[in-house]
């Protein structure tokens, strides 16, 4: 199986990216905000809970996160894997995941991580606020503190999976079709060589 985690900080275009690989590679897309939305709309009983906690304002814990995931890689497809968006985002989750995967004898192949400069990511990001209304995306100095977070506590997943030979930055400045031929290629380089996601 190919199960790519498609990482990098807001407003690096990994929803826009991890659609066009799935198309590309026939994965299945799991973002894990859809997970959350797709169970609340179907009222199971995971959404219900999750629909209760993010009504308060609380987190959704990652053991429920996990159980959608869990749902869904037992559903039948006709895909080769899947893409992660949105998830991990610490390294616990990242460890869940593996955990999970192992369970159904399976591996996460390869952590491509999006690097954009930090001016760049505030100007999508501005821009991104003018036409979805998204009020986290209206101001800079929002904008600026939810980087400074992924900095300090999301960034860390990179030293995990670089400590497993999976981690992969990819050049994210660009324009999407640029950006997706660079993650495109080197999936395929990845997949012609699986030696090269072995642990050092």
């Amino acid at each position: 199986m190919l199960n790519l985690v498609l990482f990098g900080p807001p407003g690096a275009g990994k929803g826009t990216q991890a659609i066009l690989l799935a198309k590309t590679f026939n994965l299945v897309h799991l973002s894990t905000g859809d997970l959350l939305r797709h169970e609340i709309a179907a009222k199971t009983e995971l959404g219900r809970i999750a629909g209760e906690l993010i009504d308060k304002g609380e987190l959704v814990p990652d053991e429920i996160v996990i159980s959608m995931i869990e749902s869904r890689l037992k559903k039948p497809r006709c895909t080769i894997g899947f893409i992660f968006d949105g998830f991990p985002r610490t390294v616990a989750q990242a460890k869940a995941l593996d955990k999970l995967l192992t369970k159904h004898h399976s591996k996460v192949s390869v952590m491509l991580c999006l690097s954009v400069e930090k001016a760049e990511l505030v100007d999508r990001l501005l821009k991104r606020g003018l036409t979805s209304g998204r009020c986290d995306d209206l101001e800079a100095a929002t904008i600026e503190h939810r980087i400074d977070i992924y900095n300090e506590k999301t960034a860390p997943i990179i030293n995990y999976y670089e400590s497993q030979g999976k981690y992969f930055p990819i050049h994210g400045m660009g324009t999407i079709e640029e950006i997706a031929e660079n993650l495109s290629q080197t999936i395929k380089k990845i997949s012609a060589k699986p030696t090269t996601v072995i642990h050092k």
